[in-house]
């Protein structure tokens, strides 16, 4: 199945689309705005007016949009891929959304004969750019594994975690990882600047043993520069945040860290620094510890 469609080409998307190309895929795509296309169409996609002529074009659909709405209004909503789609085509949607909403959307399209996955990622606009995405991937694993030359153009790291859902609450279980581990990173850093270490140092004389991480590698020196600029923003940080503590509630299951760090989150946010990226976390700790 060479032929794509790709609906949503944000920070994530755009580059994600170019490796499509890159493989030798033909890729038609959509964006509400169009400036956001040209880069792909100066690469050789194609272009649709509407989610409906992208599901018209492609055997296979990719979503990658901001949030649970967003996804269900691309699929259902009026010129969605619903309205477009005919039997043995596939949906990929590539957003961080509820598992309840995947497993809904995954029975509409399998009303019209389509298959669905969900198939969120880690690794940032940078894994992006490169192609090393990690990709977990929830549905039919027969899909999956029909599928499996799109995902490798865009990720490294590609696991079939199981139904449908499955793969959004991996991702969910990734984004705890992820952010309680970045609010460790700020923890260490505040406490190394305010004692006089070189918090460079201190990241370089710790990294390479049990204490070494993505986020301290990667936003660690970005704290220390004080560079914020977003490879992933705290607002959409916190969108999966909300989501991981809601999928934690209807489990009953305490999570005390991930709930703290939501909550500085949103002290950054009320500090109007939502649009920066999640390395500015360490701002709220610097606030409590009383540091400029």
């Amino acid at each position: 199945m060479k032929n794509l469609g790709f609906i949503g080409l944000g920070i994530m998307g755009r580059p994600m689309v170019m490796n499509l190309l890159k493989a030798g895929f033909s890729v038609t795509v959509y964006n509400r705005t169009a400036d956001k296309m040209k880069e792909a169409i100066n690469a050789g996609a194609r272009t649709a007016n509407s989610p409906q002529q992208v599901a018209e074009q492609a055997d296979i659909i990719i979503t990658i949009v901001t949030d649970s709405p967003d996804v269900n209004q691309v699929i259902t909503g009026k010129k969605g891929v619903l309205n477009g789609i005919s039997g043995g085509k596939i949906v990929i949607d590539m957003s961080t959304i509820s598992p309840a909403v995947t497993q809904k959307l995954a029975r509409e399209l399998s009303a019209k004969g389509a298959h669905m996955l969900d198939a969120p990622v880690s690794g940032g606009d940078s894994g992006a750019k490169a192609g090393t995405l990690a990709i977990m991937v929830g549905g039919e694993e027969k899909v999956f594994k029909a599928c499996l030359p799109v995902f490798e153009a865009m990720g490294k790291t590609i696991t079939y975690v199981g139904g449908h859902g499955m793969g959004q609450t991996v991702k969910l279980c990734n984004q705890i990882l992820v952010s309680v581990t970045n609010l460790a990173v700020c923890e260490a850093i505040t406490l190394a600047r305010k004692s006089g270490v070189d918090p460079h140092v201190m990241i370089q004389a710790t990294s390479g043993g049990a204490a070494g991480s993505w986020q301290l590698e990667n936003l660690g020196p970005k704290m220390a520069d004080r560079d914020f600029a977003p490879g992933f923003m705290i607002e959409l940080q916190q969108k999966d945040l909300k989501l991981a503590l809601e999928a934690a509630r209807t489990q009953n299951i305490p999570v005390p860290a991930l709930g703290l760090v939501h909550q500085l989150f949103m002290g950054c946010q009320a500090a109007g620094e939502g649009r920066e990226g999640t390395q500015a976390l360490i701002k709220s700790i610097e606030r409590l510890a009383a540091i400029q």
